[in-house]
C-alpha cells in the first residue's frame, strides 16, 4: 500500500512540473511564433533601434522604449538598493527581537500590495512632490524610478536577510575572535560569505523592476521618446504592450508581441545570470 501510494505521489508530482513547463513551453513558442515575423518584416534594425513609434504611418520603432526600461530599471536600483540591503544587515544583525516582528510584518505587507495601489500612491504623492521639487509634469523617469525602488524593496530585503542569516555563525564569531568590533565582523566577514545570495536578491528585484507595469504607467507620463533628462516623461516596454494592445490589429498588434519577445529576451538574460552566478558559486 505504502508503495503505491509513493508511485501516485511521484506521479502527481512530475505531472504538476510537466504542465508548468509547458506552461513556459507554449507561452515561449506563442510569442516567438506571432512576434518574431513582425519583427522580420518591419526589420531587425529598424524595430530595435528605430527611434520613432508611430502605428498609424506604420513606423515601429522601440529604441526609446528600451531606453527607457534601462533608465526605470537603473533607476529603480539606485534607489532600492542601498535602502534594502542595508534594511536586511539590520533586520538580520543589528534589529532588536520586538522591532524584527514588526519590520518582517511590515514588508511582507509590502510585498502583497498590489501594483495598481503603489501606481496610486505614487500618482497622489510622488508625482505632484516631483513636479514641486525638480519641476516638470512630475510624471518622469525620476518619479517611476522612486516608485520601482520602493516595489523592489520586499524582494531585495527578504533574499538578502535570508542569505545573511544562512551564514555559518562561526564566521561571525571569528572576527570577533580576532578583535574585530560587532559591526566589523558582520560588514567584513558575514557580508562577503552572503554575497551570492544578496545579489540573487538584487537581481530578482531587477526583474521585478523590468516587468512592471501598471505603476510605472500610472506615474511614467508614457511618451514614446527617449528621455533628455529625469523629469522628462518615459514610456517601458511594458506599458507600450499594455497601452495599445486593446485596439491594435495586424502587424501593430504583431509588433507589439514582437516587443513581448524583446521583453522576455531581457527577463531571459537576467535569469540567466543569476542561474551562472549560482553555479559558479557551486563550483
Amino acid at each position: 500500500m505504502i508503495n503505491w501510494k509513493e508511485k501516485l505521489m511521484k506521479v502527481v508530482f512530475l505531472a504538476a512540473a510537466c504542465v508548468s513547463i509547458a506552461a513556459v513551453v507554449l507561452i515561449c513558442i506563442f510569442l516567438f511564433v506571432n512576434g518574431v515575423p513582425a519583427i522580420s518584416e518591419i526589420g531587425v534594425f529598424r524595430f530595435l533601434f528605430g527611434t520613432k513609434w508611430k502605428p498609424a504611418n506604420h513606423l515601429y520603432g522601440i529604441w526609446p522604449m528600451i531606453v527607457g526600461s534601462v533608465y526605470v530599471t537603473a533607476g529603480a536600483l539606485l534607489a532600492g538598493v542601498p535602502v534594502g540591503i542595508l534594511t536586511a544587515v539590520y533586520m538580520a544583525r543589528f534589529c532588536p527581537r520586538w522591532l524584527y516582528r514588526i519590520m518582517k510584518s511590515s514588508i511582507s505587507l509590502m510585498a502583497g500590495i498590489p501594483s495598481v495601489v503603489y501606481g496610486f500612491f505614487g500618482l497622489v504623492v510622488l508625482v505632484p512632490f516631483i513636479r514641486e521639487t525638480f519641476g516638470g509634469r512630475g510624471m518622469s523617469v525620476l518619479t517611476a524610478s522612486v516608485l520601482l525602488g520602493l516595489m523592489i524593496l520586499p524582494t531585495i530585503i527578504s533574499v538578502s536577510e535570508t542569505s545573511i542569516q544562512a551564514v555559518p555563525q562561526s564566521y561571525y564569531e571569528g572576527g570577533l575572535a580576532l578583535g574585530a568590533s560587532h559591526e566589523r565582523s558582520v560588514f567584513y566577514t558575514v557580508l562577503p560569505a552572503a554575497k551570492s545570495g544578496i545579489f540573487a536578491g538584487v537581481v530578482l528585484g531587477m526583474g521585478r523592476a523590468v516587468g512592471e507595469t501598471m505603476a510605472v504607467m500610472m506615474v511614467a507620463g508614457n511618451q514614446a521618446v527617449i528621455p533628455r533628462n529625469l523629469t522628462a516623461g518615459v514610456r517601458t516596454l511594458t506599458t507600450n504592450i499594455v497601452m495599445e494592445m486593446g485596439y491594435s490589429t495586424d502587424l501593430h498588434r504583431e509588433a507589439l508581441i514582437g516587443t513581448a519577445v524583446v521583453l522576455f529576451l531581457f527577463i531571459l538574460i537576467i535569469n540567466l545570470s543569476l542561474s551562472m552566478l549560482k553555479r559558479k558559486e557551486k563550483e
